[in-house]
């Protein structure tokens, strides 16, 4: 099936990512994360391979292709045990907005740096007080009319990788002069820069990547911070959240092919009776079920790519909000029954399922939950009344 929508450069990129997650594992991202320390080794190898900018400019040092072949490596490297979050964040997120509204400046500054891996930015979005609703963010950047910079006040919550990125992508808003109203727009924000702050959040979730509330008291910024049109608004933002969502997916495919495939080689060899265990039925159905609803929210992914990397910003946001929530529910899914199959076992570090229970959440919860994805389609594509 995947040779009837994948071409065959990225059916090579496929084998080639995942091959290279199967160089490290889950035995090196369980420890990375047990130790608090990063993945550093394999975010490298990934840079060098050419891997990390695949969706970024050639221009400035990427590859030159799309959001696709980078949700690719993403699943890959999920599949073999050794997801790097960063992929969402940095190369799909900032890089995505700074190459399509960044001017010269930024994107010369910024994309050859996130292509080969030697730099990071993080995204923030999320807020205590504004949840899935953007029109609630309180983070504001007014301008000092003496000096021109802008001056960002606020808070964000559950940001990843702030103490690894060399900058944040910080969504804020603006007050409109002619309406009074508050717009949203994008700054660049340093790691350094005076007045930011940040707080890791104890998360129960173990990780590499660490999540952090931001403050931001007064920061000051040059006029030059601002990413794209400050009218932009909407259009702007969701360039980047478009490509979140698919990333998402990726990673929550990646999650539940891994899990999968530890269920198998266990109900293959397992044996109580005359058989494996996976000769029977109650074993074999339900894992049947999660590799079917694996290759549905799949296809559903390479759509939302693929429309995305044709420009078509509408479709792909219904198809990307389709693909997150199916990838988020068929990896739940897969987990849990992953477990269940494994029996006590599933719940030791031995066979390393029992802390992905926790994690297979994620992707419902997410850039967006489930509700506000199925209140998307309710409206946007059924036509429906708001209930909000």
């Amino acid at each position: 099936m995947t040779a009837l929508i994948e071409t065959d450069e990225q059916m090579a990129l496929r084998a080639s990512a995942a091959a290279l997650g199967k160089r490290y594992g889950r035995e090196y991202f369980a420890e990375a994360a047990s130790q608090g320390k990063q993945t550093t080794a394999l975010w490298t190898e990934a840079a060098q391979l050419g891997y990390l900018g695949v969706n970024l400019p050639e221009e400035y040092g990427g590859g030159g292709s799309g959001i696709q072949e980078l949700s690719i490596v993403l699943e890959e490297l999920g599949a073999a045990g050794c997801p790097l979050l960063m992929l969402v964040v940095s190369p799909a997120i900032c890089g995505t907005v700074i190459s399509r509204f960044g001017t010269e400046e930024q994107k010369r500054a910024w994309l050859p740096g996130l292509a080969n891996g030697s730099r990071k930015m993080a995204f923030g979005i999320t807020e205590p007080d504004a949840g899935s609703n953007s029109h609630r963010i309180t983070t504001t950047a007014r301008r000092d009319p003496a000096t021109g910079e802008w001056v960002l006040t606020g808070r964000k919550v559950f940001i990843s990788g702030v103490d690894i990125a060399e900058a944040t992508l910080i969504v804020g808003r603006t007050e409109d002069a002619r309406t009074g109203k508050l717009k949203l727009c994008l700054f660049i924000v340093p790691r350094d820069a005076h007045g930011f702050s940040r707080n890791r959040i104890d998360m129960e979730i173990s990780a590499p990547e660490k999540q952090f509330e931001l403050v931001l008291d007064n920061v000051r910024l040059p006029a030059d911070a601002l990413v794209g049109d400050e009218d932009a608004g909407l259009l702007q933002l969701f360039a980047g959240l478009n490509p979140e969502r698919i990333m998402t997916a990726a990673f929550a495919l990646g999650m539940a092919r891994y899990a999968i495939e530890r269920a198998l080689d266990y109900a293959r060899t397992r044996q109580v009776w005359k058989e494996p265990i996976g000769a029977h039925q109650a074993i074999a159905h339900p894992l049947a079920q999660a590799h079917i609803e694996v290759e549905c929210a799949r296809l559903m992914t390479q759509k939302a790519a693929r429309l995305y990397d044709a420009g078509d910003d509408i479709g792909a946001g219904e198809a990307a909000n389709m693909a997150k929530y199916a990838a988020a529910e068929a990896c739940v899914r897969a987990v849990d029954q992953s477990v269940h199959t494994l029996g006590g076992n599933g719940l030791t570090r031995e066979y390393g399922l029992a802390a992905l229970i926790t994690a297979s959440r994620v992707a419902r919860i997410a850039p967006v939950s489930r509700e506000m994805i199925l209140n998307y389609v309710s409206h946007q594509t059924l036509g429906l009344p708001r209930s909000y």
